[in-house]
């Protein structure tokens, strides 16, 4: 499958957002502080990192997607820009050593966190309806690779519900006024948020890969069945360590 020019540039600027995580994670080799808490070099390094992957991740993917060029591109294309606002408005706030999210301290804290919350709905909006569409046409390419795109979409929407549960969580707790309080009450679902993220990159290179073999195309189908089993488990795992963690 080609790669267009616009696809391409969508590709570079995930790779900006990569390279301003790792340089975050530089800066906190060279700065030190916590890694941990709701003021700390982790925030720029991991979303800037996570956004670049999934921006990257939802080029290629929806590549495969029975979907109008036009309205592809503007999808994506809301979904680079606002990738960008919300990795500048944690890093703008890390840099100030303020927290980014749930955040009325001073008018410009609750405008950039307002800021983000407005961006994270915007993302749930555009990543919903490229699932919606994967789940209504079945993917281009192999059975394979249409089960894996559509596996990886679905756990997508499980990181995103799970996201949105936290901030609401992280909304009723902010109303006390302690940052820490916030920051540990919404990591109650990190571990299954950011495992069922990545969903939509893993299990489509996996097919991608195997898609390269010799393997008959059941035998790849039968493969990439076992690994939307096993990253379904991956995810369940996740849950229980985040109930025994609570409980």
């Amino acid at each position: 499958m080609s790669v267009s020019r616009i696809d391409r540039a969508y590709y570079l600027l995930g790779l900006l957002l990569i390279a301003s995580g790792l340089f975050h994670l530089g800066v906190f080799f060279i700065y030190g502080g916590p890694w941990f808490g709701p003021v700390s070099w982790r925030k720029p390094t991991t979303f800037g990192l996570s956004f670049g992957l999934t921006l990257i991740s939802v080029t290629w993917v929806t590549s495969y997607l029975h979907i109008g060029r036009r309205v592809r591109a503007t999808l994506l294309g809301v979904f680079a820009a606002d990738s960008f606002v919300e990795v500048g408005g944690i890093t703008l706030q890390a840099w100030r050593g303020r927290p980014s999210h749930l955040n009325s301290e001073t008018p410009f804290d609750a405008a950039v966190s307002a800021t983000l919350a407005l961006g994270g709905f915007v993302l749930i909006a555009v990543l919903t309806a490229f699932a919606i569409n994967a789940f209504r046409h079945p993917p281009r390419g192999p059975q394979a690779m249409s089960v894996a795109v559509r596996a990886g979409f679905g756990t997508l929407l499980i990181g995103l519900a799970t996201g949105a549960g936290m901030i609401a969580r992280g909304v009723v707790v902010s109303r006390g006024g302690d940052p820490q309080a916030v920051y540990d009450a919404i990591g109650f679902l990190k571990p299954v948020h950011g495992v069922s993220l990545h969903g939509v990159l893993v299990l489509p290179v996996f097919a991608w890969i195997i898609g390269r073999t010799r393997l008959s195309e059941t035998s790849q189908l039968t493969l990439v069945r076992a690994a939307v089993g096993v990253y379904a488990l991956a995810i369940v795992g996740a849950l229980f360590l985040t109930i025994a963690a609570v409980v």
